[in-house]
C-alpha cells in the first residue's frame, strides 16, 4: 500500500446510518478466500460493522446500475492494523463500492482506506488500496464533497486517497485505468534508469536515454 500523507476522515450522514456487524466467517465461508487470508481476518480482526449506506434512499443522490449504492465498514482490528489481503476478501465479497474504517487495538486511532472498484457483470476489478494516516479518535471529520450522482460522490471521496487529480467528467472507472498506466510507466521507467546506469555501450545509452524520456513525457499526461 503507498505511504500514506493525507489527513482526513469524513462526517458521514447520519440519515445513512447502517449500523449492522457482520461476522467476519460471513466473508469466507463460501470458500473461495484462501486458508492464510481466513488466517488473518482471526488474527487481525476483531470486530466488522456495515456502518453507513449510502443511497438514494439514505442521501437523496441517483445511483446506476454499476454503482447503486457505496457502503462505509468499520472494521476494529486486533493489534496494529488489518492488512491489505483483508480488505481484499470483504471488497470481493460485496458486489458494491465500499470505504473502510480500520480502529487499531491500541492507541483507538483511525485510518480510511479504500481501492476503485469496477464492478460489472463479470469478476470484480480493484485498484492498489489507498488510505490516510492514522489519526486520533477524536479528528474533526470534513463533510462530504459535493457531488450530484452517487459515482460522481463515490469518485470524490477516493480521490483525495489517490495519487492523482480527478479531471472534470471522469468517473471511477476512468481514474483506475490512469491509477494502473502510472503505476505501470512508473514501473518501466526504474528498469529503464537501471539498465541506463550499467549499461557499457554508448549507442544503447542513448536509445535507453530516448526510450526513457518518452515514458517520463507519457507519465506526465497520466498524471
Amino acid at each position: 500500500m503507498p505511504e500514506p500523507s493525507v489527513n482526513l476522515l469524513y462526517q458521514w450522514p447520519h440519515a445513512a446510518h447502517f449500523d449492522r456487524r457482520v461476522p467476519k466467517e460471513k466473508f469466507y465461508e463460501h470458500g473461495s478466500v484462501p486458508p492464510a487470508v481466513r488466517e488473518k481476518f482471526v488474527a487481525e480482526v476483531k470486530r466488522i460493522t456495515w456502518a453507513y449506506k449510502l443511497a438514494e434512499a439514505t442521501i437523496n443522490l441517483t445511483g446506476t446500475a454499476v454503482i447503486p449504492e457505496v457502503q462505509i465498514f468499520h472494521i476494529e482490528a486486533k493489534n496494529d492494523d488489518v492488512s491489505e489481503p483483508v480488505l481484499s476478501a470483504i471488497d470481493n465479497a460485496v458486489r458494491t463500492p465500499i470505504i473502510f474504517e480500520i480502529t487499531r487495538g491500541g492507541d483507538r486511532s483511525v485510518r480510511m482506506a479504500a481501492a476503485h472498484k469496477q464492478a460489472s457483470t463479470g469478476a470484480q476489478k480493484l485498484s492498489t488500496y489507498h488510505s490516510t494516516s492514522w489519526q486520533t479518535a477524536g479528528t474533526k471529520r470534513h463533510p462530504l464533497p459535493t457531488a450530484i450522482t452517487l459515482p460522481a460522490l463515490y469518485t470524490a471521496l477516493l480521490e483525495p486517497l489517490t495519487p492523482v487529480t480527478v479531471r472534470p467528467g471522469e468517473d471511477v472507472s476512468v481514474v483506475a485505468a490512469r491509477m494502473e498506466a502510472i503505476q505501470r510507466l512508473e514501473r518501466e521507467i526504474a528498469t529503464l534508469e537501471r539498465k541506463l546506469r550499467t549499461e557499457p555501450q554508448f549507442n544503447r545509452k542513448a536509445e535507453l536515454r530516448r526510450t526513457l524520456k518518452t515514458k517520463q513525457a507519457e507519465l506526465e499526461q497520466q498524471r
